[in-house]
Protein backbone atom coordinates (compact mmCIF):
# COMPACT_ATOMS: atom_id res chain seq x y z
CA UNK A 1 0.00 0.00 0.00
CA UNK A 2 3.10 2.41 0.42
CA UNK A 3 3.69 2.12 -3.52
CA UNK A 4 0.14 3.14 -4.01
CA UNK A 5 0.38 6.12 -1.70
CA UNK A 6 3.70 7.45 -3.04
CA UNK A 7 2.53 6.99 -6.70
CA UNK A 8 -0.82 9.21 -5.51
CA UNK A 9 1.61 11.65 -4.31
CA UNK A 10 4.08 11.73 -7.06
CA UNK A 11 0.68 12.02 -9.23
CA UNK A 12 -0.70 14.98 -7.30
CA UNK A 13 3.23 16.83 -7.68
CA UNK A 14 3.32 16.50 -11.02
CA UNK A 15 -0.23 17.56 -11.65
CA UNK A 16 0.48 20.96 -9.87
CA UNK A 17 3.58 21.58 -11.66
CA UNK A 18 2.47 21.10 -14.66
CA UNK A 19 -0.63 23.70 -13.69
CA UNK A 20 2.30 25.97 -12.52
CA UNK A 21 3.82 26.00 -15.79
CA UNK A 22 0.47 26.65 -17.43
CA UNK A 23 -0.15 29.35 -15.88
CA UNK A 24 3.57 30.94 -16.23
CA UNK A 25 3.43 30.03 -19.96
CA UNK A 26 -0.05 32.05 -19.95
CA UNK A 27 1.96 35.12 -18.23
CA UNK A 28 5.30 34.62 -20.18
CA UNK A 29 3.02 34.85 -23.24
CA UNK A 30 1.29 38.14 -22.25
CA UNK A 31 -2.19 36.05 -22.30
CA UNK A 32 -4.52 36.62 -19.41
CA UNK A 33 -3.66 33.90 -16.73
CA UNK A 34 -5.82 34.91 -14.01
CA UNK A 35 -7.84 32.16 -13.68
CA UNK A 36 -4.96 29.71 -14.11
CA UNK A 37 -2.96 30.72 -12.25
CA UNK A 38 -6.03 30.35 -9.48
CA UNK A 39 -6.65 27.23 -10.40
CA UNK A 40 -2.56 26.67 -9.90
CA UNK A 41 -2.39 28.16 -6.85
CA UNK A 42 -5.53 26.36 -5.05
CA UNK A 43 -4.76 22.72 -6.54
CA UNK A 44 -0.98 23.21 -5.94
CA UNK A 45 -1.68 23.98 -2.04
CA UNK A 46 -4.02 21.37 -1.51
CA UNK A 47 -2.27 19.01 -3.06
CA UNK A 48 1.21 19.71 -0.44
CA UNK A 49 -1.19 19.57 2.28
CA UNK A 50 -2.39 15.92 1.12
CA UNK A 51 1.40 15.21 0.13
CA UNK A 52 2.63 16.29 3.05
CA UNK A 53 0.05 14.76 5.51
CA UNK A 54 1.00 11.35 3.36
CA UNK A 55 4.18 11.30 3.96
CA UNK A 56 3.53 11.79 7.73
CA UNK A 57 1.18 8.41 7.32
CA UNK A 58 4.23 6.70 6.02
CA UNK A 59 6.85 7.55 8.64
CA UNK A 60 4.28 6.40 11.01
CA UNK A 61 5.01 7.92 14.29
CA UNK A 62 8.30 9.35 13.01
CA UNK A 63 6.39 11.62 10.97
CA UNK A 64 5.67 13.64 13.91
CA UNK A 65 8.68 13.92 15.58
CA UNK A 66 10.83 16.88 14.98
CA UNK A 67 13.98 14.75 14.50
CA UNK A 68 12.36 14.58 10.88
CA UNK A 69 12.10 17.07 8.70
CA UNK A 70 8.13 15.96 7.65
CA UNK A 71 6.60 17.43 10.66
CA UNK A 72 8.05 20.96 9.80
CA UNK A 73 7.00 20.47 5.99
CA UNK A 74 3.84 19.56 7.22
CA UNK A 75 3.39 22.68 9.45
CA UNK A 76 4.91 25.05 6.48
CA UNK A 77 3.01 23.67 3.92
CA UNK A 78 -0.27 24.23 5.63
CA UNK A 79 0.11 27.65 5.72
CA UNK A 80 -0.04 27.92 1.53
CA UNK A 81 -3.89 27.56 1.56
CA UNK A 82 -3.93 30.46 3.71
CA UNK A 83 -1.48 32.69 2.33
CA UNK A 84 -1.21 34.65 -1.05
CA UNK A 85 -5.18 34.38 -1.47
CA UNK A 86 -6.89 31.75 0.80
CA UNK A 87 -8.39 29.42 -1.28
CA UNK A 88 -11.67 30.27 -0.77
CA UNK A 89 -10.70 33.76 -2.77
CA UNK A 90 -9.45 31.38 -5.72
CA UNK A 91 -12.41 29.35 -6.31
CA UNK A 92 -14.16 33.04 -6.04
CA UNK A 93 -11.91 33.83 -9.07
CA UNK A 94 -12.18 30.66 -10.96
CA UNK A 95 -16.09 30.41 -10.45
CA UNK A 96 -16.53 33.99 -11.51
CA UNK A 97 -14.59 33.36 -14.39
CA UNK A 98 -16.44 30.15 -15.39
CA UNK A 99 -19.35 31.85 -15.05
CA UNK A 100 -19.22 34.39 -17.46
CA UNK A 101 -17.90 31.93 -19.82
Amino acid sequence: AVNFRLADMATQVDASRLMVWRAAMLKDAGLPCLTEASMAKMFASEAAEKVASDAIQIHGGYGYVSDFPVERIYRDVRVCQIYEGANDIQRMVIGRALAQG
